[in-house]
């Protein structure tokens, strides 16, 4: 692992489940979207251009930590960026999202999948990693990856989709494709993920987005068993996991079964709730981003409630239920972060 500067590890610890003097806060989509000195980027680039570009990424990746005083930074790239290195066509187009032209039908489809090659594929991820870490930041960095069932499910459908149906008839239809298809993802985000470690990352979340399309007993049977195989692999590597979906909530004790670290919880599962299923280990959420878009008071009075139930045990990182989004005035998220910081210590006592 690269060197490494001298970092506050509160949101490290709390990671882990130690007790903290506060409750760490990051959040989803942190670097971007509602930032002015983002936007004025994105007249000029394309996100793929941006990220392609070590010294830009990290500027966008750095930005927030410098503005809002958060406790950790993530790499601002895309859960698409390693699938070009398989042999998957995306295009980013703008108010759609991912596009993918070569969408996979069949077993045939699968293995032509080829495997990636961090350091040769994704040179500038892993440059815009060392930089962060070895001369920027003061706080951890999180690496990041999709999950294949959230990857897949843009290879089959095409896009985004609001039903998954196509995935979900592939998934049903062809359980022998499905199946190799996890496997090379699985394959794919082990290698990825590895490498974003050795680069510098000191932490990972996986972004599993849209598997709560699906419904326990099929998580169970078609997920749950290559995501044990990812992160049993990724524990090998001793940084915290972190497992994150939208509308998930049913599979939640499903991933606190899973040899990860911190349990991501969207807002529709409040942490009092989750703490009373069983879920012992530590959990990060869960304000709901569209609250940023409310009057201050509305704000501190959620923020309050959530941190009182993670304040409970020790185990609580401070984070929105998903990410940020354009409309959001930065000024809320520096305020935020300072209310979550000041009236976490302050309980503490």
């Amino acid at each position: 692992m690269a060197a490494m500067r001298p970092i506050n590890e509160t949101f490290l610890k709390a990671a882990k489940g130690e007790r903290t003097d506060y409750t760490p806060v990051w959040y989803m989509r942190q670097a971007g979207r509602s930032q002015p000195e983002y936007r004025k980027l994105k007249e000029k680039y394309s996100l793929f251009e941006i990220t392609h570009q070590p010294e830009l990424c990290a500027y966008v990746t750095k930005l927030p930590v410098d503005q809002y005083d958060v406790d950790a930074a993530i790499l601002y790239k895309d859960i698409m960026s390693p699938l070009p290195a398989i042999g998957v066509q995306v295009d980013i187009k703008s108010g759609i999202g991912p596009v993918i032209d070569n969408p996979i039908r069949s077993m045939a489809d699968v293995e032509k999948l080829g495997e990636i090659d961090p350091e040769n594929d994704v040179p500038y991820v892993l440059n815009t990693i060392k930089l962060l870490t070895e001369e920027q930041l003061d706080v951890p960095l999180i690496g990041f990856a999709g999950a294949p069932f959230t990857l897949a499910s843009y290879m089959i459908e095409g896009g985004p989709s609001k039903n998954y149906n196509k995935t979900k008839a592939f998934m049903y239809a062809e359980p022998k494709a499905w199946q190799a298809l996890m496997n090379k993802l699985a394959d794919m985000t082990v290698t990825y993920v590895r490498a974003q470690i050795k680069a510098g990352a000191r932490a990972i979340q996986i972004f599993d987005s849209w598997v709560g399309a699906l419904n326990q007993a099929d998580y169970q049977t078609f997920i749950k068993p290559v995501m044990m195989r990812i992160f049993s692999e990724l524990r090998e590597e001793n940084v915290p996991l972190i497992m994150f979906g939208v509308g998930a909530s049913h599979l939640a004790k499903d991933w606190h079964d899973l040899p990860l670290d911190v349990v991501g919880l969207d807002w529709r599962l409040p942490i009092s709730e989750a703490r009373a299923m069983g879920l012992t280990k530590t959990l990060q959420g869960n304000l709901d981003p569209s609250l940023l878009l409310a009057p201050w008071e509305v704000i501190e009075e959620r923020a309050k409630a959530i941190l009182d139930q993670g304040l409970a045990q020790p185990g609580h990182i401070f984070n929105l239920g998903h990410g940020v989004f354009p409309e959001v005035n930065p000024d809320t998220l520096k305020r935020l972060t300072t209310f979550v910081h000041e009236y976490s210590r302050q309980m503490r006592k």
